[in-house]
């Protein structure tokens, strides 16, 4: 039996390690990478048959450097999957560690901001600083007592260090979306989001309503809008969008061909199974037997035409 090798932001103990294991029902070699973009890279090369890489925060929005590598790296790398984890965050340290000795936390750049309130009110006076990763800042806490980490039960266990305060998240119910990549589109499940990422060109006037119009006119619903700075010059941005639907269905694809002709460059990012959510029933005018008929009915009509 083949086994697939999964890359993941690790080290392992993270939120994405998990994420990992739960990516694969079959026998997986699971590869941590110290970077998002070691990730892809990884999948883009073809050593790791997929990569796991966090996307969007409940808290603290999309992770930028997973949606800029996807946009504005190079092609071939596609969103396969999406897994949706709950996120609980925990002050980790040393055994006889105090909150009094410590002088300087470590986390990733979203667990961090997600905690703010807790180390304003309890570590005012640390210091706070952005790792890659949850598991990454445990591991470095080693044996110093006045360095701690934000991060999760399993990466206390995996680093051998104590939580000294449990669920010290400023929210609750936070989740993180991460996604499966790899070099295929998955196939359709009846339950699929696609995700995209439109570059305008030239600003013209009404760009993005005729984007936007050419969901609405095949009422495909959406559920992500977000803009990007496109990096080339000052003010100047591309549009991510997420639309319930599989790029096989033919209203999603008729809606990107329109989307095509209005847009500079469209890159489809994945076509694949929601994680949470239902399926999103079209009306019997979207659906697929509607536009086979139409396109046979639009196919008898041109036989009319002379030949000249």
């Amino acid at each position: 039996m083949t086994v697939r090798r999964i890359a993941y932001l690790g080290p392992d103990g993270s939120f994405a390690s998990e994420a990992a294991r739960r990516a694969s029902h079959k026998p997986a070699s699971l590869e941590p990478m110290p970077t998002v973009v070691d990730v892809v890279e990884a999948v883009r090369a073809g050593s790791c048959d997929w990569g796991v890489v966090p996307m969007e925060n409940s808290v603290e929005g999309s992770v930028n450097v997973t949606l800029d590598e996807l946009a504005f790296g190079d092609t071939g790398v596609y969103i396969r999957a999406e897994i949706t984890m709950p996120v609980t965050m925990n002050l980790l340290g040393r055994a006889d560690a105090d909150l009094d000795d410590i002088v300087l936390v470590r986390s990733h750049s979203h667990a961090l901001a997600q905690s703010r309130g807790w180390l304003t009110a309890h570590l005012p006076n640390a210091r706070q600083e952005a790792v890659t990763s949850t598991a990454e800042a445990a591991r470095q806490v080693g044996a110093d007592p006045t360095l701690a980490a934000i991060g999760t039960t399993a990466a206390a266990s995996r680093f051998g260090l104590a939580i000294i305060a449990a669920d010290i998240g400023d929210h609750i119910d936070t989740a993180t979306r991460f996604v499966v990549l790899s070099d295929r589109f998955a196939p359709a499940t009846g339950s699929d989001k696609t995700s995209m990422v439109v570059f305008f060109g030239n600003d013209r006037p009404g760009q993005l309503v005729q984007v936007l119009n050419e969901f609405a006119m095949r009422s495909i619903n959406l559920t992500k809008i977000e803009s990007r700075p496109t990096k080339k010059q000052l003010g100047e941005y591309c549009i991510f969008i997420d639309c319930v639907g599989h790029i096989t269905e033919p209203r999603v694809g008729e809606a990107l061909r329109s989307v095509h002709r209005h847009a500079a460059e469209l890159r489809v990012l994945g076509s694949y199974g929601r994680s949470v959510g239902h399926s999103d029933l079209p009306s019997s005018s979207d659906s697929a037997v509607a536009y086979a008929e139409s396109e046979d009915w639009y196919g008898g009509i041109l036989q009319h035409v002379d030949d000249g």
